[in-house]
């Protein structure tokens, strides 16, 4: 009988386990969905990375201008999909860290230091942490662009996506990349296809932000783009006359100034306490 690596294909020996586990009361794991697009391209002389600036809560849209695109070091940036609060955490621990090894070696940090302490935090937490990243960064070895996932692997390629719109910007790089492209050629690039998640992809929206990484400069472009601006606003603006909105309840309560407040403040004096009247034998206190 052959093992199940010699068999090969797909297992399904854990399916009348899970099935148990839900008859038990269990939850089976869901997918996460990450509600976000963001990219980036290696060019001739650095680096673009592009991320749109919809924060989500469900099928809530909670933030319309969220900055995704974070600080690592004055050459390297980093785009973060997944949970806010994680991937802010995580970007800007390491920034701190790597800002004071600049300070004690007096050098120019270096992209592959910045991956390797990321991908080594998130590996530490074995994914628990949502922060999918793409990272981006030119130093003495030139420009680099990586992807972190949430488990900590990393992939190095020229150009990258993540997040739920991913496939759509990854279908536009695939049918526009080239080798060496210009600096023009590749912000025209990332903007289609951050534009290509945002329209696909219902986690995706507000505007476009591009990052502009080359050799000692950076260029930060918020707010590069607007995409499914509003197409109509009411010159006078809305006015409801009152009663337009029907008052399901209401309930009223007496205000608190009507409400007595007696404060009682008992002093006992040092070795009178516990001191028993001579009449009455009672205990000794004053109000």
């Amino acid at each position: 009988m052959l093992s199940a690596k010699e068999r090969g294909g797909f297992s399904f020996d854990n399916v009348l386990r899970n099935d148990h586990l839900e008859s038990k009361g269990y939850a089976m794991p869901k997918p996460v969905k990450t509600g976000t697009t963001i990219a980036g391209v290696v060019f001739a002389d650095g680096i673009v990375l592009g991320a749109d600036t919809r924060a989500t809560s469900g099928s809530t849209v909670f933030e319309k201008f969220c900055e995704k695109i974070h600080y690592i070091a004055p050459n390297i940036y980093c785009c973060g999909a997944g949970t806010s609060a994680d991937t802010e955490s995580s970007t800007g621990l390491i920034s701190s860290q790597l800002e004071l090894h600049r300070l004690a070696t007096g050098r120019e940090s270096r992209v592959a230091t910045s991956l390797t302490m990321l991908k080594r935090m998130l590996f530490r937490y074995q994914g628990h942490v949502s922060a999918a990243l793409v990272l981006g960064g030119v130093d003495l070895n030139g420009p680099h662009l990586y992807t972190v996932y949430p488990h900590g692997s990393t992939d190095r390629l020229p150009y990258v996506t993540m997040g739920s719109g991913s496939l759509a910007a990854m279908a536009v790089f695939e049918c526009g990349y080239k080798d060496d492209m210009s600096l023009d050629y590749a912000k025209q690039l990332v903007y289609k296809g951050i534009s290509a998640g945002i329209y696909n992809d219902l986690g995706s929206g507000g505007n476009v932000d591009l990052c502009i990484i080359k050799r000692g400069s950076t260029e930060y472009l918020r707010g590069y783009a607007t995409e499914n601006a509003r197409k109509y606003r009411r010159p006078a603006g809305y006015a409801f006359a009152p009663g337009t909105t029907a008052v399901l309840s209401s309930k009223f309560t007496r205000p608190l100034k009507e409400i007595a407040v007696v404060e009682e403040v008992v002093a006992a004096e040092a070795g009178m306490e516990g001191a028993a009247t001579p009449a009455t034998g009672e205990m000794d206190t004053t109000t």
